[in-house]
């Protein structure tokens, strides 16, 4: 399994959902899944991916990511789906 949990948060802006998507799509990483909301002027979004035709490591994918979230200036985080599932366990 190949899933990966991706959360973006940050000030509201134009193209974040853009360039995310970009990136995802250029990398070969399928999106199975996203929910975005805007409350008050702040994005948040959540997308479960599928990273098995990524041609990336996954800490190489993330690294990218949050370099991503820093330029855009959101801060973007990413997740093993089963590591995710274990911390949220009530």
């Amino acid at each position: 399994m190949n899933k990966t949990v991706i959360t973006v948060v940050g000030k509201d802006t134009v193209g974040i959902i853009a360039r995310v998507c970009t990136y995802l799509a250029e990398n070969n990483i399928n999106i199975e899944d996203i929910s975005q909301t805007i409350v008050q002027g702040f994005f948040n979004m959540m997308m479960i991916v599928d990273t098995a035709k990524a041609g990336k490591h996954f800490g190489q994918m993330a690294d990218e990511l949050a370099a991503l979230g820093d330029e855009i200036g959101v801060v973007i985080k990413c997740q093993k789906e089963e590591i995710f599932d274990k911390m949220h366990r009530i």
